[in-house]
This record gives C-alpha cells, sequence and structure tokens, in this order.
C-alpha cells in the first residue's frame, strides 16, 4: 500500500473511532451499557490518530521554499513557526511550518482577548475581509467556500467551547477544521493552503492558473477558528490528511515571529 494510502486509512479509522466514541458518550446518558466499550473506542482512536501522525512527521528539516507574502498591508504573526516546530503543537494536516495572522492596521485596532464580550461579530476584526493573494504563479488545486462564518471565540468564556468544538470538527476531518480553504500548487511538489477564508470569497476555482499577487479570496472566520485570521502553511502534497509540512519564507518578509508586526506591500493584481 503506498504510504498515502495507509495515512489516509489510518486518519480516516481515528475520525471513525472518535465519532463512535462520541455517540457512545451521549448515549451512555440513556442506555445503561459498559463503558469499556467507550475506553476501547477512545484508545484506538489515540491510537491510529498516533501513528498517522508518525507517519507525517517530516525527517529532519526540509529545504525553505521563498514566495511571496498571502496579504498586504500591517500585520502581525501569531503560532510561528520562527517561534517552535510544530507550530500548531501538531504535524496533523501538514501544519508543521503553519503560520497564523492577523490584521493590525494600527495598534489596539483588533479586539483584545479577555471576558467580555464573550463572542463578537467577524467585521469587529480588521483581517475580516481582507483580500488574500497568490504567493506565487500557481495552479488551483482545492477552491472551497461554503461554509459559515461564525462568531469569534477569543474570550476565555468561549475558550473551553472552542476546545469542544475542535474535538467534533477534527472527526469532520480536514474540511471541518480548515474551514473554507484553497490549495495552489506552485510546482515541484509544493503546494500552499489558506485556511478559514471569508464565505462566498473565492475568484478562483480548481483548475485555474494564478499570477503572483493575484487576488483569490478575503480572510474570513470559517473553521476551527478563533477569529479572523490567515492560516498559511506550504506542504509536499495536496491533500492535508496526508501531506507533510515545509517551510515557508515570505519575500522581504522572512517569517515573522510570535506577535510581531510586519507590513506586506500592496501588490495586488487584478
Amino acid at each position: 500500500m503506498h504510504p498515502h494510502h495507509r495515512i489516509k486509512s489510518l486518519a480516516l479509522a481515528s475520525r471513525c473511532l472518535m465519532a463512535a466514541f462520541l455517540v457512545v458518550l451521549v448515549a451512555g446518558f440513556l442506555v445503561d451499557f459498559s463503558s469499556w466499550w467507550g475506553w476501547i473506542l477512545i484508545g484506538g482512536s489515540l491510537l491510529t490518530k498516533a501513528a498517522a501522525l508518525l507517519m507525517v512527521r517530516p525527517s529532519g528539516t526540509p529545504p525553505t521554499v521563498e514566495v511571496g507574502p498571502p496579504v498586504e498591508g500591517r500585520w502581525s504573526a501569531l503560532n510561528s513557526p520562527a517561534d517552535k516546530t510544530p507550530s500548531h503543537g501538531t504535524h496533523g494536516y501538514g501544519q508543521t511550518f503553519a503560520i497564523d495572522i492577523v490584521a493590525e492596521p494600527e495598534d489596539g485596532a483588533r479586539p483584545a482577548f479577555g471576558w467580555w464580550p464573550p463572542v463578537r461579530r467577524s467585521a469587529a476584526f480588521p483581517a475580516f475581509g481582507a483580500p488574500l493573494l497568490a504567493v506565487a504563479d500557481a495552479t488551483v488545486v482545492t477552491a472551497t467556500d461554503h461554509r459559515r462564518d461564525h462568531l469569534s471565540r477569543n474570550s476565555y468564556p468561549a475558550l473551553a467551547y472552542l476546545i469542544a468544538e475542535g474535538i467534533v470538527r477534527d472527526v469532520a476531518g480536514p474540511g471541518g477544521v480548515v474551514g473554507n480553504h484553497v490549495v495552489l500548487d506552485l510546482g515541484g511538489g509544493v503546494h500552499a493552503l489558506y485556511a478559514h477564508l471569508r464565505r462566498g470569497s473565492l475568484t478562483v476555482r480548481p483548475g485555474d492558473r494564478v499570477t503572483e499577487g493575484q487576488r483569490i479570496a478575503l480572510c474570513g472566520n470559517s473553521g476551527n477558528s478563533s477569529e479572523p485570521h490567515v492560516h498559511f502553511q506550504l506542504m509536499d502534497g495536496p491533500d492535508p490528511d496526508t501531506a507533510r509540512g515545509v517551510p515557508f519564507s515570505w519575500r522581504g518578509i522572512g517569517v515573522p515571529a510570535n506577535r510581531e508586526a510586519f507590513s506586506a506591500p500592496g501588490t495586488t493584481v487584478a
């Protein structure tokens, strides 16, 4: 069996076992049966997931690929691979060298994380609706934008909900986690993934050719997202389930560290 097929099978098995565990967990409030079933299911899910993660973990550090920035204007970084890898705490979904960025046109423009209000509408964040640009001349492989933009989760009361929500989204697979997204084939076995796009904002579809700097979508708040932001990563394949992460560097910027503000020049191509 091809390694990618084996990884895909393990990922699907893990999700099915976790889904069964959640069903048993809920049913346990209504029907009296042995709790061993729950332990068996959750244990099997965790073991198969761990096996899949071991297979997608990069061996050593792959060569860094330089691309253009995916945004324009002033932004700051979160969960940056400049600080640690894997940057998001997992090698899953090709996220080893992924980065999150939030728009901050000026200090204090972005609502701060705190106790109140528990949730905000996406339009309260300057990143929402910001244009996303192709980082290189490429071919569109995947493009989907039918999922809704939900309310923010950037508060202490909403944090527990975000964690529980993340488990359910993980059971749904990559689409449930990354939300609306686009994958570009940059050539040479390198693919770029943009996650959490705004619903209905895509200007491209699979098979289209794009040029560096071309607007391809808008920033949104879909999928497993605490607030409107851009999740960007390079991978060695088009499927986040089976891909390994690839290090990136944005031309003229590098890799901004956590909470580091940076400015990307406006180079949008119509």
